[in-house]
This record gives C-alpha cells, sequence and structure tokens, in this order.
C-alpha cells in the first residue's frame, strides 16, 4: 500500500509545484518542465487516483453504505481537483470527479448516499461558479445555451467544430485534406478539435470506426477485469474505462457543441505526451 500512496502523494507534490512554478501555457499554468521534456501532473494524478481508489474501495466495499467510507473516498479527490482548479483546469478536474462518482454507482452505495454524493456536486458546483471559475469559464457555459450570442468570440471554436464536422460528408475529404483544420480555421485542431479534424478526413464513416474502436477498447477492458479473480485488478479496470469513456463523451460533447469547451482531449488520438503515457500506463 506504500507504493499506492507514495505515487499518488508524489503526484500531489508536482501539483503544488505548478502553483510555484509552471509558466502560463493556453491560459494554465499545468505543465512543468524536467530536463527537456514537459510534463502535465494532472495527467499522472489521473492514474494515482485510479489506483488509490481501487485500493481504497477493494478494502472497503462491503462498507461503502457508511457516510465515513464515502466522505474519506471524497477527501482524496478533492485535494487534487482543487489544485488542479487553480491552475485553472476544469476539464481534468471534472474527469476525477466522474471517476469517483463512477466508483461509488458501482460499489453498492445506498440510495440516500448517492442523492448525498449528488448534493456534493451541487454544492461544489455552485460554489465554483461563484467563487473559482473564471469569467471566460463561465462565459463557455453559457454560449452553450446561445451559441449565436458571440459567433465571433467565445462561440467561434464551437461553431468551427461543427462547420468542420458537417463538411467531412460520409465519406471525408481524405487524409491531409480537410481545408477547416488546414487552413487554421478550427482552433487546436490537433488537440481539444481533434474528432472535428478526423470527421472532416474520414467523414461520418470513419467516426464511426473510430466509435466502434473506442466501444470495443472499453468493452474489453471491463472484460479483462471481470475475468481477473483479484477485486483490486477488477476496481482498476473499472477505473480505466471510466477514464476513457468520460474523456470520450466531454471531448465528442465539446465538439458537437453539446459541451462546453473545457480543454479534454480524446485518450490515444489527441496531440499530448501526458496524456498519451497516463492512458498508456493504466492500460
Amino acid at each position: 500500500r506504500w507504493v499506492t500512496y507514495g505515487f499518488y502523494l508524489s503526484m500531489l507534490l508536482l501539483l503544488l509545484l505548478t502553483y510555484f512554478f509552471a509558466p502560463a501555457r493556453g491560459g494554465a499554468g499545468s505543465w512543468l518542465t524536467l530536463g527537456g521534456f514537459q510534463i502535465q501532473p494532472s495527467e499522472f494524478m489521473k492514474a494515482a487516483l485510479i489506483i488509490l481508489l481501487s485500493s481504497f474501495f477493494t478494502l472497503r466495499h462491503v462498507a461503502i453504505a457508511r457516510i465515513g467510507i464515502i466522505f474519506a473516498s471524497f477527501v482524496y479527490v478533492a485535494i487534487p481537483f482543487i489544485l488542479i482548479l487553480i491552475q485553472p483546469d476544469l476539464g481534468t478536474g471534472l474527469v476525477l470527479l466522474g471517476i469517483w462518482f463512477g466508483y461509488l454507482l458501482v460499489s453498492g452505495i445506498r440510495a440516500k448516499h448517492l442523492l448525498a454524493a449528488l448534493l456534493i456536486f451541487v454544492i461544489v458546483g455552485v460554489a465554483g461558479w461563484n467563487f473559482v471559475l473564471l469569467d471566460y469559464q463561465k462565459a463557455r457555459i453559457v454560449a452553450l445555451f446561445s451559441p449565436a450570442a458571440d459567433p465571433l468570440g467565445i462561440s467561434y471554436s464551437t461553431i468551427q467544430s461543427k462547420i468542420t464536422i458537417g463538411s467531412g460528408g460520409f465519406w471525408g475529404k481524405g487524409f491531409g485534406q480537410g481545408t477547416q483544420a488546414h487552413l487554421g480555421f478550427l482552433p487546436a485542431a490537433h488537440t481539444d478539435f481533434i474528432f472535428s479534424t478526423f470527421v472532416e478526413e474520414w467523414g461520418l464513416l470513419g467516426a464511426m470506426l473510430l466509435l466502434g474502436a473506442f466501444a470495443y477498447l472499453v468493452y474489453r477492458v471491463l472484460i479483462l477485469g471481470m475475468e481477473s479473480g483479484s477485486n483490486l485488478a477488477k476496481f482498476i479496470s473499472l477505473g480505466t474505462a471510466l477514464m476513457l469513456v468520460i474523456h470520450l463523451v466531454i471531448n465528442l460533447g465539446s465538439a458537437m457543441g453539446m459541451l462546453p469547451v473545457i480543454g479534454v482531449g480524446l485518450p490515444l488520438v489527441s496531440y499530448g505526451g501526458s496524456n498519451l503515457l497516463t492512458t498508456t500506463l493504466m492500460l
């Protein structure tokens, strides 16, 4: 267990260091420079949290109905969530909360305690809106409901993303032939809006194949977990599947204008070394 807690505490230390030493990139101080490499500690925190929660619930999932157990597990996620929110990186923070909530759902939690967990989400959301979220983050959420209000400002990325997806048609324009992405109309074409870029080049057919590949990957992760004789392995598989699904839902929702753009990439597809290392580590 000391290895599990050591990994978690090491990632917390790196998150603290970003507060003092991380230069701002894209409005967020999330990257540390170590030698000739830049790493994003918040990405590795996902792996640390999954391993820690897996160990925690392996020992206590029978007693999950106790409010003390729920609160203790929430503390593990609340500390890195606050540190990541300070950067500010709302997207990664929400991924951590989603992973924790997923563990609660499959651990036999009682209905009244589930409502308590949802109440925590509401309280955190209200407090975050009033005291934590910056003006541009609030504007992105508001723009979700009125995208035409600021088409050349806060809604520009989402509008261009939907144009990019629609321009691909069924067959797509071909590899490297996407005009929206390659001519610079689509911002963050290789990260936040990589799905839009992919669909423009490979069309609806390519999108269905990509989603099918993700569905099969998540299915295999869950099957391997269920076939394992170890509860720890089952929980780690669950956490890995949750991480993949949450990333997929938020990234696609942002690209199609159904969710606010909060900087969550598409695993194994979006550009980003720290996310790629974290995902492959968990797989």
